[in-house]
Order: C-alpha cells, then sequence, then structure tokens
C-alpha cells in the first residue's frame, strides 16, 4: 500500500495520507506500516497509543513534554477536528509558527508532530475521536502547555468560544515558557553546535 506525504512544515510536521481501497462493503486501509514509514521518514518506534473522545467545540491543547521527549502521530479515525502543531523549540527560526489540518474520518490524513512541538485540535464535527501514536511515555512532572489563544502565536482555530479544560484555560504564554529552563529541551538543531 502507498503512503503520500502531502505537505511538510517548519521542516518537521509532516500531513500524510495512506491509500484506501472501497467497494460496496465499506474500505480498508494499512494506518502503520513500518516500513513506509521509515522511507517517509517518519516514526517506527511507538510507545504508547492514546485516543480521546470529545464533542463539537470542545478544544485541547497546547500540549507537550520534554522528559522523555514525546512526538505525536494524529488521526480522527471518527468525526472531524482541526489540528494544531506549534513550533516551541528554542531558537528555531520558525518559533511561534504554527500549522492547523483538518482531519476526518472521510480525508483519512495523518498528522506527524515530534518533539518541540506543541500540539492541540478542536472538535469540529457534533462528535470526534482523535487517536494519538506517541514516542515518549506520558510523564506528568515533564510536560506543559501553551495558552490555545496566545496573541503572539494566533491559531485560527475557527471558533470563538470553546469548552476548556481548567488546565488549557490558564496555560501559560509562549513566552514565558521560553523563559523556564526547561526550554532548552527543545533546541534548534544545530543551536548548541561547536563552531
Amino acid at each position: 500500500m502507498k503512503l503520500q506525504v502531502e505537505g511538510v512544515y517548519f521542516g518537521a510536521v509532516k500531513v500524510f495520507s495512506h491509500e484506501v481501497f472501497s467497494d460496496h462493503r465499506g474500505f480498508f486501509m494499512e494506518v502503520y506500516r513500518r516500513d513506509l514509514y521509515s522511507e517517509a521518514g517518519l516514526p517506527t518506534d511507538f510507545v504508547q497509543i492514546n485516543l480521546g473522545g470529545s464533542v463539537r467545540g470542545v478544544l485541547r491543547g497546547l500540549h507537550f513534554q520534554w522528559q522523555p521527549p514525546m512526538g505525536k502521530l494524529m488521526r480522527v479515525p471518527r468525526g472531524e477536528a482541526l489540528v494544531a502543531a506549534v513550533d516551541v523549540r528554542y531558537g528555531s527560526p520558525t518559533l511561534g509558527q504554527w500549522h492547523t489540518e483538518l482531519l476526518s474520518e472521510t480525508n483519512r490524513r495523518q498528522m506527524w508532530a515530534p518533539a518541540g512541538f506543541a500540539r492541540g485540535y478542536c472538535v469540529m464535527s457534533d462528535y470526534a475521536e482523535v487517536e494519538y501514536l506517541c514516542t515518549g511515555i506520558y510523564n506528568g512532572a515533564a510536560e506543559s502547555g501553551i495558552l490555545w489563544n496566545d496573541p503572539d502565536i494566533g491559531i485560527d482555530w475557527r471558533i470563538d468560544d470553546p469548552i476548556l479544560s481548567a488546565r488549557d484555560t490558564s496555560a501559560q504564554p509562549l513566552k514565558t515558557w521560553l523563559a523556564r529552563p526547561e526550554a532548552q529541551h527543545f533546541p534548534y538543531p544545530g543551536l548548541f553546535a561547536e563552531a
């Protein structure tokens, strides 16, 4: 089966789709295949799979983890969600820039965002399930978040009044995160290289 990379953003975030076989019975697709992921420059070693279900207007994020570093491969097997990735890599020329992608059960796209990117999503359908394969096991002592509506980032979530958790409502702005020593866990490649 084929895997098609449809876009690469900030040299790291990838949006891709899979070949799908459909007929009168329904459809079939390979969601993960190690050899094809490797050829496309995607990770092949996932250690945790998470699945969350939410109603229309729920916004979760923007979250990230530095120990162990956690990249996320996200897809929406049911419903539709706007998925976002924000560059939080210390010293990155694209720091604070974002990319959103509408992922759904009908387009069957996936988005990969490695460690060094804050991720989040907003449910656009009546109900959606978002699945993400993670490259690191969850560690609540080494994870944090960025305010979903930080004006210095300016993500267009396509919603004015989302349903948020208390944690996401009180998340820090990007500037506050960058002033913390933990921010240096995500250096832009080559930033600290010797001349």
